[in-house]
């Protein structure tokens, strides 16, 4: 049976700016075109996308801030600290032929572009957790359980789902799989935990805020994929 009008403008509303932006990544790879060009592009593809077709679907109150900035930075220790302390990051289990190389598509010239390092930071902090949660969480997470999703109150709990997206979610992040799946399965966590995609957003912010915060402080621009 086909969807109703409006379940097809929700459903717009949650996938479209994630497509969005993973398709144009997708083009600017296949063509190795200049991201100096391409990364605002994305940027402003994916902001139109989430202003014209999410903001009327987008809660931006968390119920639980400071617990959701805790679980932001809980994330950001489990993605940095391991690879940190034992070094082991280019076992073949993390770089191979499937997940790649921990190592940056940024080429030198624009690790040192002052107005293309804001973009990029704006983007991971403030547009990547909105898109990817709308998409993961918002919508995935639910229309596993439901083709009809908006039946699905966010943050049910159905196993397969819960897996399935977390799963899904760190195949996303390459040769830091192990890292994202432990992020996938927190995330979700929460999600199942507040009912609130907000604070998903929150936890998300943080975490990519504050790994964006330890690149350009430290110049380990591998986890900048």
């Amino acid at each position: 049976m086909p969807l109703e009008t409006s379940d097809n403008r929700a459903t717009a509303a949650y996938i479209a700016p994630f497509l969005v932006f993973v398709g144009v990544m997708t083009i600017e790879k296949s063509f190795s075109l200049p991201g100096a060009y391409m990364y605002p592009l994305r940027f402003a593809l994916s902001l139109a996308a989430i202003l014209y077709f999410s903001r009327p679907y987008i809660n931006f109150r968390p119920s639980a801030p400071l617990a959701s900035i805790a679980i932001g930075v809980l994330v950001l220790a489990i993605w940095v600290a391991p690879d940190q302390l034992f070094n082991y990051r280019h076992h073949w289990l993390f770089e191979n032929s499937v997940t790649g190389k921990a190592a940056t598509s940024l080429p030198p010239e624009l690790q040192g572009n002052t107005p293309f390092l804001i973009l990029r930071s704006i983007s991971s902090l403030a547009l990547v957790p909105v898109l990817e949660e709308l998409f993961w969480r918002g919508w995935l997470m639910r229309w596993l359980i439901d083709r009809e999703f908006l039946k699905v109150p966010l943050g049910k709990y159905e196993t397969t789902s819960f897996w399935l997206v977390a799963v899904l979610f760190a195949s996303e992040h390459g040769p830091y799989w192990e890292v994202g799946l432990a992020a996938g399965v927190i995330y979700n966590w929460w999600l199942v935990r507040t009912r609130n995609l907000a604070d998903c957003m929150l936890a998300h912010a943080v975490t990519n805020a504050l790994l964006c915060g330890w690149v350009l402080m430290t110049g380990q621009w591998q986890y900048w994929l």
